[in-house]
């Protein structure tokens, strides 16, 4: 699971959310799917961590142009 792609997660966690919403899934199968779920959000959020470490925004300097690593607001 943790080679699945963001966007894969994202879209089996959506499907998972509206399995919840509807409310007809017998308690073992909700919790199981509520697992499920929590391991997609940590590979998310994984995936989301690492992509925030390799942005680099570009500062130009007069006619020069340098890479810097990429700060988040807050960090």
């Amino acid at each position: 699971m943790a080679e699945m792609k963001f966007e894969d997660a994202m879209k089996r966690i959506e499907e998972i959310v509206n399995q919840l919403e509807k409310g007809d899934l017998p308690l073992e199968q909700a919790l199981e799917r509520f697992e499920e779920a929590i391991k997609l959000a940590k590979i998310c959020q994984a995936k989301l961590e690492d992509a925030q470490q390799r942005i680099s925004k570009l500062v130009r300097e007069g006619e020069d142009f340098r890479l810097e690593p990429f700060e988040a607001e807050g960090s």
